[in-house]
This record gives C-alpha cells, sequence and structure tokens, in this order.
C-alpha cells in the first residue's frame, strides 16, 4: 500500500488517513460542521477591529436559551434554477438582506440556529453550493469560481439588492470572491474560519513537458487507483459514526452533534452522482486551488469585513484571522472561544456579535428596532 500510495497527489496523501466528507481540503482546511442542539460551553468573547472599542460576553455551559431553530425538512426550502441545476435556499425574514454560505459538507441547514434569530430584524438566505446539500449534484468541472459564479447570480437574480455575505471555511472564501466579483452590490463580508491561503497565485512551478510514457500509461493508472482509493474513502466518509467522530473533533463542546446534523449531511451523499462529485472534488479540484490567494481577493475587496474566529478550531486557526486583520484594514475581528463552527456551537453570542456589527452598517435600522 505505502509505495501505491505514492499514485497520489500530495495533498490526497495528506489527508488519506482523515479524510472525510466535511473537510478533506489543505486549502479549506476542512470545513465541516452542521448544525446540533442542546448547550454550548463558551467562556468568552472578545471584539477588536476598526473601531477602538472591545467587548467581553460570558456565557456559562448551559442549554441554549431562547434561540430559534430552523426545523429540519428532509424535502427541503426552497429552489431555484441555475444554469439547469436545481438550487436549494431558504429564505426568511424583512428587512437589508444577509445572505449565509456554508462549508464544505454542509448545507443551508448548517445555519438552523442563525436563520431564526437573525430574521428578527434582517432578511436572511442561505443556499446550498452546488454539489453539496439538497442542490443537485452536477457533474462538471469544480472550481472556486464555479461557486462564485453561482453566488453572484444567486445575489442578481433571487435577492436582487445589496447584501451581507457570511461564510464558514469553504462558504467564507466563497463569500470573498463573490464580494469582489459584486462589489456595488455587497454591502460587507463576514467570515466564520475562513479558508483560503496567503501566497502568490502567480508563481508557477516549472514543469517539464509530459512524455507519452506518462500521458498514456502512467496517468491513467494513477486515476484508477485514485478511482479506487477514494471510493473507499467516500464510503467511509459518509458512515454516520465517521461523521459524528469529525463533528466532535472541531467542536470545543460536542453537545450539538445530534441526529439532525448527522442525515444533513448523509442524506445529501446518498444522492446518484454524490460519490463522483467526491471524486472530482479531491482530485481535479484541489489541483487548480493555489492560484486564488486570500493576498490577490483582499486586494479588490473595498467592503467592511468581520471576522467571527473559533480560536480552538484544529483545522483554522487564530493566526490567519491576525493576519488577515494586518492586511485588510477595514476589518473586525471577534475571537470567540469556540471550534471551526462557532456559529452552530455558539450560536447566542456569534449572533448577537454578528447583530451588533450590522447595526453599524445599517445604523437607520438599528434605530427602528430600539423604538
Amino acid at each position: 500500500m505505502a509505495s501505491s500510495i505514492s499514485l497520489l497527489s500530495p495533498s490526497l496523501r495528506l489527508h488519506l488517513t482523515n479524510t472525510t466528507l466535511l473537510a478533506p481540503f489543505p486549502y479549506y482546511h476542512r470545513s465541516k460542521c452542521e448544525m446540533s442542539r442542546g448547550s454550548f460551553a463558551l467562556k468568552g468573547i472578545v471584539a477588536s477591529g476598526v473601531s477602538s472599542m472591545a467587548s467581553t460576553l460570558t456565557a456559562e455551559a448551559q442549554p441554549s436559551q431562547g434561540v430559534g431553530r430552523l426545523p429540519y425538512k428532509p424535502e427541503g426550502y426552497n429552489y431555484w434554477t441555475w444554469r439547469g441545476h436545481k438550487i436549494h435556499y431558504v429564505v426568511q425574514g424583512e428587512g437589508s438582506p444577509i445572505v449565509l454560505i456554508h462549508g464544505f459538507g454542509a448545507s443551508a441547514f448548517h445555519w438552523r440556529y442563525n436563520i431564526p434569530e437573525l430574521a428578527k430584524r434582517h432578511k436572511v438566505y442561505a443556499l446550498d453550493l452546488l454539489g453539496f446539500g439538497w442542490s443537485d449534484k452536477a457533474l462538471i468541472e469544480y472550481d472556486a469560481m464555479v461557486w462564485r459564479d453561482q453566488v453572484v447570480d444567486f445575489v442578481k437574480e433571487i435577492v436582487k439588492e445589496p447584501s451581507v455575505l457570511v461564510g464558514n471555511s469553504l462558504g467564507g472564501f466563497t463569500a470573498l470572491v463573490s464580494a469582489a466579483a459584486l462589489q456595488e452590490l455587497v454591502s460587507g463580508v463576514v467570515l466564520l474560519n475562513s479558508a483560503g491561503q496567503f501566497g502568490d497565485g502567480n508563481k508557477q512551478s516549472e514543469s517539464s513537458k509530459e512524455t507519452p510514457l506518462a500521458k498514456f500509461v502512467l496517468k491513467p493508472l494513477k486515476e484508477a487507483f485514485q478511482r479506487v482509493v477514494l471510493g473507499f474513502l467516500f464510503w467511509q466518509a459518509k458512515q454516520p459514526a465517521r461523521i459524528v467522530s469529525v463533528l466532535k473533533s472541531v467542536y470545543v463542546n460536542s453537545s450539538n452533534v445530534d441526529d439532525y446534523l448527522v442525515e444533513s449531511i448523509t442524506r445529501p451523499a446518498a444522492d446518484p452522482n454524490a460519490g463522483e462529485v467526491y471524486y472530482r472534488l479531491m482530485t481535479r479540484f484541489m489541483t487548480n486551488q493555489s492560484k486564488y490567494t486570500l493576498d490577490a481577493v483582499l486586494s479588490e475587496l473595498s467592503c467592511p469585513l468581520l471576522l467571527l474566529w473559533g480560536d480552538l478550531d484544529p483545522w483554522v486557526g487564530p493566526a490567519k484571522a491576525n493576519r488577515i486583520k494586518e492586511f485588510y484594514p477595514k476589518t473586525t475581528l471577534v475571537n470567540l472561544q469556540a471550534g471551526h463552527c462557532p456559529h452552530d456551537e455558539i450560536p447566542e453570542l456569534v449572533n448577537k456579535a454578528l447583530l451588533d456589527w450590522l447595526s453599524t452598517l445599517y445604523p437607520e435600522e438599528a434605530s427602528l428596532q430600539t423604538v
């Protein structure tokens, strides 16, 4: 087996022992945490940003109090046709719009504790990216720009007015590239433990010309082997016990890992094309991601940026958040004592921090709420 592993790409070898539906990408640092119920253990939240103000909120370990939860619907909520593909989304509330974008392997239901609360003041949308959740498992060549185009068209065709884009992990990077493309239709961006890496996206490594032997013999053998290995990994990744194990590894407090969360991952994984989509994401998709860097995307951004960062995330630590803040001056950073998906683990605090920040973007709406 050891010699055969060399046929896999470096990124696949890196994640061979722990890859799951939830987070297999080095650039997207495993994104998955979904919904759950129950309690949370959160010691505090400290905000620092473009203003000199800082605040600290604390919460004891107890069941979530007074937080609404999106009901789980096996059939989904609403559907929109995009480029001939069925796209699933949720919409609730009235007011200035917010678009929530999930991470790798998740879905709109990932935001189940956030949608009802945010909808009390805003019109909230949450969509499933193509290839995930209740959206079609399209057999296309996946690329970060596919999801960018999807979000851009969603804002233009469904939302139809300036919005705030909010994303976790892979969804965070998608929110960034979408905001850079939309410009005047984006009022702000919020990242929760976002994917993406700093670096020189234009730097191309010198590659020798592909020989006939490599092209017609070695390459087909490599692809065949990868299909066998990834087929097994996909089967393993969608097992409920495996999903629970991975989720618990990225929650500081795992009481929010429940049956609804697990089903929201396993159900889409049973779609007919899900295995092929997984293969394409794990091979062709990963090979071209280094050209999309945070440096380049942030350089094109002009709107305010909020970072809600789980500092105890084993995959994407606080160093990245600090670097983003240093690179992009219009950044407010909120440090959370939580894991990779703070919006699900500590929804009360995330909802409050997000609403407080949104009130600075829409002071007129905030004043109306206090009347």
